[in-house]
């Protein structure tokens, strides 16, 4: 019955045609319920880490290595940002310790350091990113995230890659503009118009990667306001849940802010980490495989990605890589 409910409205807004945040209200009490209705704590059992990447199999990774046809690879990351901007307010740290001129005998090195959370930075969230009353996915509690790093549900949960079927959203192709406006939300009805329009249907252990044309509109305007950026509308995540994906990424932070949802900053963040078990990819460069995708008519690939194993890691910087 609470599908039902769920669904018809979707159905209503279709016809409609609209974009409209007053057809999809959604309160902190709406994002308290669906944190349980949407959960798949104990499904993989009571220690399980990985979540939602229990859906990639081996049977869904021999279905997407037969993906490759012409062997085109493009990376998903964009290059580090070292220059402090109003979207990139811990920029990458790059230092050379050797140089030609300055040379440790023949060899070159150099030093990276990183604060990859945020709004810049191409990065993965393990499990152990965030909490809600004290617990992060499956009940482990918040208080094992210490500053030796997080107990469980860190990062090395993830040392052995995604490799996997990558579906390309691409909604501001459906809209037909070059990107979409700060703040613009995507609700259920735009997935549904994406997968008609392409013939392609989401499914178990997918990897969905929402592209915003956030890259494309700084290339053009310069960096942006943080505070408003488009993205997913917290009454997408029911949608997702539905479809089994395994991984969700943007080349934002997956949630529209402002959220629309009073009293929660990222709705979809809370209930994709925490109530689904679903690692996230935030901050990928979407726009070469944007233009490979649409030169092809072809919006699905093979996509390989590992984060670097830092034992208590709460996450790693990423460079996904997707094949056609």
């Amino acid at each position: 019955m609470r599908i039902a409910a769920i669904c018809l409205p979707l159905i209503f807004i279709a016809c409609l045609g609209g974009n409209s945040s007053t057809l999809h209200r959604a309160t902190k009490s709406d994002v308290e319920r669906w944190m349980t209705e949407l959960s798949n704590w104990g499904r993989w059992g009571k220690a399980d880490q990985i979540g939602t990447v229990n859906l990639i199999t081996p049977a869904t990774r021999i279905r997407a290595a037969a993906l490759v046809t012409d062997g085109y690879a493009i990376s998903l990351a964009h290059d580090a940002l070292t220059e402090t901007a109003a979207d990139n307010s811990s920029p990458f740290g790059h230092r050379m310790l050797s140089t030609g001129t300055n040379p440790n005998g023949d060899w070159f090195m150099d030093e990276f350091t990183v604060a990859f959370h945020g709004l810049a930075h191409t990065h993965m969230d393990s499990l152990a990113h965030t909490a809600w009353n004290g617990k992060m996915y499956n009940g482990f509690l918040q208080s094992g995230v210490t500053e030796a790093g997080a107990k469980e549900l860190a990062i090395t949960a993830f040392r052995n890659g995604i490799f996997a079927r990558g579906v390309l959203v691409d909604i501001p192709h459906l809209k037909g503009r070059p990107y979409l406006d700060p703040g613009f939300a995507i609700y259920p009805e735009d997935l549904d118009a994406w997968e008609k329009s392409t013939g392609v249907r989401i499914g178990p252990g997918d990897v969905v990667l929402i592209r915003t044309g956030r890259w494309a509109r700084r290339a053009a305007l310069g960096p942006w306001n943080p505070a408003r950026i488009a993205g997913l509308h917290a009454s997408c995540v029911s949608w997702l849940k539905h479809r089994d994906i395994a991984v969700a990424g943007s080349d934002a932070c997956l949630d529209v802010l402002p959220s629309d949802v009073e009293g929660v900053v990222q709705p979809v963040h809370q209930l994709v980490l925490i109530a689904m078990g679903t690692p996230i990819f935030d901050n990928l460069d979407l726009e070469p495989v944007a233009q490979a995708a649409a030169k092809r008519r072809r919006w699905t690939f093979l996509i390989t990605a590992a984060p670097t194993p830092v034992p208590g890691g709460t996450g790693s910087p990423l460079n996904p890589t997707a094949i056609f």
